[in-house]
């Protein structure tokens, strides 16, 4: 049997298309199944709560159900592992926040390459950090209080959740940026420093929003500035670092969401699509605005956007923990 040249060039422009048809209809028809939610810390933690919520919103875009599993230890390292070492297939999604995906690579040996063996699928939320002390501190200003932990070089005493949590970079930044020393004094988490910072048996903290307003509220401990560029929706009393005399003093605990390396390319943008949607929704913006947690624009809810953030993130916070000598509990 033989066919002509026109007849061959039709056959073979049509073999060509089958495997990208076969990759929209597998995303077309994606997911056909449960899709599981890594998270990579204790059940009922921000991260934990933020990814739910997420998660909800993205149930009423996607045909099956976003199914929450915490799998937390070693800094969130045991969860992100369990995302890098699932199939690329769509049905495992991690989410990880500044800690987990530029820290912990700074401060830990990793089985895995937090860059380079993920697929990024979008960012979500980001909060800025207070700078807090106790009620009884007599600087009333930022400035004071630089000027009040110069004159007391190396005794201040400064909270942090253990090494390389963000209250500790934080405080290593403000080292560098204000040119002082503190004492830092590592707890098991924001609820005992927060408890010997009211009782003033510390200084000060660089703590998130979410653990100290309401003492900053009640009227329990001092709050100074906010590391952020813009004033907080949630606080918009409390000045910026800009304003307050430290400027460039910005950290912030941002959150994405990350799926295995391979992951076909039409699956990564089914998922960003459920994403950019669920953040839309005023139901679930309304109840992260309620964490204090502020949404990114739509223009960085992408892929590519989250990749640019994190590998700039990478490059700010690598050199600054590895000059401070910092690494893993």
């Amino acid at each position: 049997m033989t066919i002509s040249r026109r007849q061959f060039l039709r056959l073979t422009a049509s073999a060509a298309a089958l495997p990208a048809m076969s990759r929209i209809a597998r995303a077309q028809s994606y997911p056909t199944r449960p899709i599981t939610m890594i998270v990579p810390y204790a059940a009922g933690g921000p991260t934990d709560v933020i990814g739910r919520i997420v998660a909800e919103g993205m149930r009423a875009i996607l045909p099956q159900p976003v199914i929450v599993e915490t799998v937390g230890g070693a800094a969130g390292n045991l969860g992100v592992g369990r995302v890098a070492r699932a199939a690329g297939d769509g049905y495992t999604l991690g989410i990880g926040d500044w800690s987990t995906h530029v820290v912990n690579g700074a401060i830990y040996s990793l089985p895995y390459d937090a860059l380079k063996d993920f697929e990024p699928i979008a960012l979500l939320v980001s909060n800025p950090y207070l700078v807090v002390a106790r009620k009884s501190m007599p600087a009333s200003d930022l400035k004071g209080l630089i000027a009040w932990l110069k004159a007391n070089a190396g005794n201040a005493a400064v909270g942090t959740a253990g090494m390389g949590s963000p209250p500790h970079v934080g405080g290593v930044l403000l080292e560098k940026l204000a040119g002082v020393r503190v004492q830092f004094v590592p707890y098991r988490g924001g609820g005992p420093y927060m408890q010997d910072l009211v009782a003033g048996q510390i200084d000060v903290v660089i703590d998130n929003p979410a653990n100290c307003l309401p003492q900053v509220r009640a009227g329990t401990i001092k709050a100074y500035a906010a590391t952020a560029m813009n004033r907080m929706a949630a606080a918009p009393d409390i000045p910026t670092v800009d304003e307050a005399g430290l400027p460039g003093f910005y950290l912030s605990n941002w959150k994405g969401f990350w799926v295995p390396k391979g992951t076909p390319r039409e699956v990564v943008a089914r998922l960003n699509a459920a994403v950019m949607d669920a953040l839309v929704n005023p139901i679930v913006r309304q109840r992260l605005a309620d964490l204090g947690q502020e949404i990114f624009p739509r223009s960085q809810q992408t892929p590519d956007a989250l990749a640019a953030f994190q590998k700039a993130e990478m490059e700010k916070w690598w050199p600054i923990i590895k000059a401070a000598n910092i690494k893993g509990d």
